[in-house]
C-alpha cells in the first residue's frame, strides 16, 4: 500500500489517500488469489503437452490414461513403475500382476495410440518411428492444446476483472490495477509459449 504522509489536507484529503491505499492492497490481494488459478492452467497444459508423443520414449504420455482396478479409477503411474529402458521404449511393471489386464486394456482404449506387449508381469510399449505427415499432426495437436491454455488464461483474467471492479478508486487506480493484471497475464502467457516452443523441438528433432 501507499505510504500517507500527514500534510496540509483536509480530513477528507486523508480519507480519500487512505482509501487509495487499501484500494492498493485489495488488488494486491486479489492478484494473489488469482496466481495459483494461473498456475493450474500452465500444470494442466504440461499434462497436455507431456501426453503428445514424440521421436522419444516419456512416461509422461500415459499421464491421462486411467486404469480401472480396486473399483476405481487410477492413473498408472498409482499401479506401477515406469522406467524407460532405452529411448524408444516404455517399461510398465505392476506391484500387483493381477493390474496387468486392466492396464492393457487401458492403454489400448486410450489416445495414446501405441499397442503395449504384455511381457509375463510387465508391459512394454515401443516408440514408433514418427513418419513426417506424424510430426506435423502431433505439432497442430500442440497448438491446440496452447490455445486452450491461452483461452483458460484469459478466463482466469476475466474472473479477476469483475473483482476489480468492485474495487473503489479513481481512474488513475484503476488504470494501474488494470496494467499491473496485464503484466500478470502476459508473464502466464509466456510460459506458456515457451512451453510450446520446447515441445515443438521435441516433436520435430528426428
Amino acid at each position: 500500500a501507499r505510504r500517507v504522509t500527514p500534510t496540509k489536507h483536509s480530513r477528507f484529503d486523508l480519507d480519500c489517500f487512505a482509501t487509495l491505499a487499501m484500494t492498493d492492497s485489495n488488488f494486491m490481494s486479489i492478484i494473489d488469489d488469482a496466481k495459483p488459478q494461473f498456475q493450474k492452467v500452465i500444470e494442466h497444459c504440461v499434462t497436455e503437452l507431456g501426453a503428445i508423443r514424440t521421436g522419444r520414449a516419456s512416461a509422461a504420455i500415459l499421464e491421462p490414461v486411467q486404469v480401472e482396478a480396486y473399483g476405481a479409477l487410477q492413473p498408472i503411474k498409482a499401479l506401477a513403475t515406469i522406467t524407460t529402458p532405452d529411448a524408444k521404449t516404455l517399461l510398465i511393471e505392476p506391484w500387483d500382476s493381477s493390474v496387468v489386464k486392466a492396464i492393457e486394456t487401458a492403454i489400448q482404449k486410450s489416445d495414446v495410440g501405441l499397442n503395449p506387449v504384455v511381457d509375463g508381469k510387465s508391459l512394454r510399449l515401443n516408440m514408433p518411428m514418427m513418419t513426417e505427415e506424424t510430426r506435423l499432426k502431433m505439432v497442430k495437436l500442440a497448438k491446440e492444446k496452447l490455445e486452450d491454455a491461452c483461452v483458460s488464461i484469459r478466463k482466469v483474467r476475466e474472473e479477476v476483472r469483475k473483482a476489480l471492479a468492485k474495487v473503489e478508486g479513481g481512474e488513475d487506480v484503476k488504470r494501474q490495477l488494470e496494467e499491473s493484471l496485464e503484466k500478470t497475464v502476459k508473464e502466464y502467457t509466456a510460459k506458456i509459449e515457451e512451453l510450446g516452443e520446447k515441445k515443438e523441438k521435441e516433436i520435430t528433432t528426428i
